[in-house]
């Protein structure tokens, strides 16, 4: 039944919730273990519906509102934040398909529905072109697919029951790139226990080892050719993956401001006799993170805002410009999240260099964003080449 009552980001995730996610993200990056509690609790608030439509049983976000969800969860258990962000994801693609009127984001709304969990299964080891090409092979098999590789950083590996994957078929050189979900009691399918990472812990993004796995003809998504390609849900992918993340890594810069500015209002000066929050120069620094962080607000609000209009009279004609717009937000944010922490340590005395403490936390959980797709080298050659044509060209 659709539901009746509208939610906010603020009411979904009250403050006395994210109290909790925070005192537990600790013992998760200690224990390097998945935050069972935490997802537990955002299952219980419908948390997983957030993009699911009020009609489909969901809460009915916009993309917008979602971004600011993800933003407010990540400032409480960055891990946290950054597992879910993967089933939101695929969610997101629907929520694409569906402003541009097609019919194939209700097969992922009604599983979303009944419980599903959504994983990422894109990352390849030496896939530099990540969603644009694929080492995993796909062979036809009756009107399915039979599907053979490993894939990397698969957040939720705990708990996802439905992963989608991209795999190669030759046979059609057009259109050679396959993609659909594969359910994970499937045969065929290894999840290896070897996350033990610096940062980013509880997200538990283990490596998952696909053995001629079926991916039956239902569960098909789209075929695509190899390299950046309009196909919308190749489109919805890239799009919600990297505003996604970039809301994520504001929200690390969130809480970085607003834990530098609580230390340094309690922390003491033995050489000033007052706080350090009347040091010009710890007041220039902890202004400047938050200037920086404010920057990085703004964008991704717009072009969240951007997405939602898809569909209507209110559109944006951003044209092949929206790639380029969604890896820059990704880019900048994840950018912005490292200085922001940086300046944090830098004007919170040592004691925070101790294990344990949450600013040395969020040091090691930002860290991450340097690693996810799209990376500074490839925002950077894209833009280059928008600019400047092709090398030798």
């Amino acid at each position: 039944m659709p539901r009746t009552d509208a939610p906010t980001p603020e009411t979904l995730l009250p403050d006395e919730l994210l109290t909790a996610f925070r005192e537990r993200a600790a013992g998760y990056d200690r224990e390097n273990r998945f935050f069972d509690e935490d997802l537990a609790d955002l299952v219980r608030i419908g948390y997983p519906l957030m993009l699911v439509p009020r009609e489909h049983g969901g809460l009915g976000f916009t993309l917008r509102q979602a971004a600011a969800a993800q933003r407010r969860l990540a400032a409480a258990a960055p891990a946290t934040a950054l597992g879910i962000n993967m089933h939101h994801v695929l969610v997101g693609v629907a929520h694409t398909l569906r402003l541009r009127g097609d019919g194939r984001a209700r097969r992922i709304f009604e599983q979303a529905a009944a419980g599903e969990i959504f994983a990422f299964g894109i990352s390849e080891a030496g896939n530099d072109a990540v969603l644009f090409d694929a080492v995993t092979t796909a062979e036809a098999d009756g009107d399915g697919y039979r599907v053979t590789g490993t894939k990397i950083f698969t957040s939720l590996s705990p708990v996802w029951t439905r992963l989608l994957v991209h795999a190669r078929d030759d046979a059609d050189p057009r259109t050679p790139l396959v993609f659909g979900l594969v359910a994970r009691d499937d045969e065929g399918i290894e999840i290896l226990d070897d996350w033990d990472t610096l940062g980013m812990r509880a997200s538990q993004s283990r490596s998952t080892v696909l053995r001629s796995v079926r991916l039956p003809a239902e569960q098909v998504l789209t075929r695509t050719p190899a390299g950046p390609n309009p196909d919308p849900v190749v489109w919805g992918i890239f799009g919600c993956f990297e505003l996604l993340l970039a809301a994520v890594y504001t929200g690390i810069a969130d809480r970085a401001v607003e834990l530098a500015a609580e230390i340094a209002r309690a922390r003491p000066s033995r050489a000033t006799g007052t706080v350090h929050a009347q040091d010009p120069d710890i007041r220039w620094q902890i202004a400047e993170a938050a200037l920086l962080r404010d920057g990085v607000e703004l964008q991704l609000d717009r072009l969240t805002a951007d997405v939602d209009a898809l569909g209507s009279a209110a559109e944006p004609d951003h044209g092949p410009r929206w790639f380029l717009l969604f890896s820059g937000v990704k880019h900048r944010a994840t950018e912005t999240a490292r200085q922001v922490v940086d300046l944090a340590m830098r004007t919170s005395g040592g004691a925070h260099y101790s294990r344990g403490r949450e600013l040395e936390r969020l040091y090691r959980d930002v860290l991450a964003g340097i690693y996810h797709p799209s990376d500074s080298e490839s925002v950077h050659a894209a833009v280059a080449k928008a600019l400047l044509g092709p090398i030798g060209g």
